[in-house]
């Protein structure tokens, strides 16, 4: 992923206004970020844990993406998960069902959102490129494919949810 600059972040979001994409908290240090291992940028808000943006080039454009994390409850909260986006296995609260208001849809329409499970800090090109570790009791399957393919598929699965994000 090519270096992203703040206003370049904040005017990527389609799935908010732009006064709250003027808010949001944005990653510290954005230029020590490891760019060229990052297939999109992701993180979680330090001041609101339910929230994470994630910001990644699709369809020859940036789209930049505001989530919203599910509650879990019952046996669901303790038990571990696969990330959809990566599939690296964490224990307890590694995955997030991560949500995000469909792009230019109105609050009543039915599925108004879309939802997907991700790696609970967004980390996923690090974990399927080898440079971050799952949480204790979490791994990364053994598989026959190659980094490259795990990567494409790694983008392949985000291009996924962000269609579903912007819609017909």
């Amino acid at each position: 992923m090519k270096e992203l600059t703040e206003p370049a972040i904040r005017a990527s979001f389609v799935n908010c206004t732009k006064g709250e994409a003027g808010r949001l908290a944005l990653p510290r240090r954005l230029s020590e970020l490891p760019w060229e291992e990052l297939d999109f940028l992701g993180w979680r808000d330090p001041g609101a844990p339910d929230r994470g943006y994630l910001v990644a080039e699709h369809g020859g454009r940036l789209v930049g993406v505001a989530l919203r994390r599910a509650q879990r409850a019952g046996a669901g909260a303790r038990q571990g998960a696969m990330c959809s986006i990566c599939l690296t296995v964490h224990a307890a609260s590694g995955v997030a069902l991560l949500t995000a208001r469909k792009a230019g849809r109105g609050s009543g329409e039915e599925y108004a959102s879309a939802g997907e499970y991700f790696c609970g800090d967004l980390a996923c090109s690090l974990y399927v490129r080898g440079r971050k570790r799952a949480s204790t009791g979490g791994a990364r399957m053994r598989e026959s494919l190659s980094a490259a393919e795990k990567v494409a598929r790694t983008r392949a699965n985000l291009a996924a949810f962000l269609a579903r994000v912007l819609g017909p």
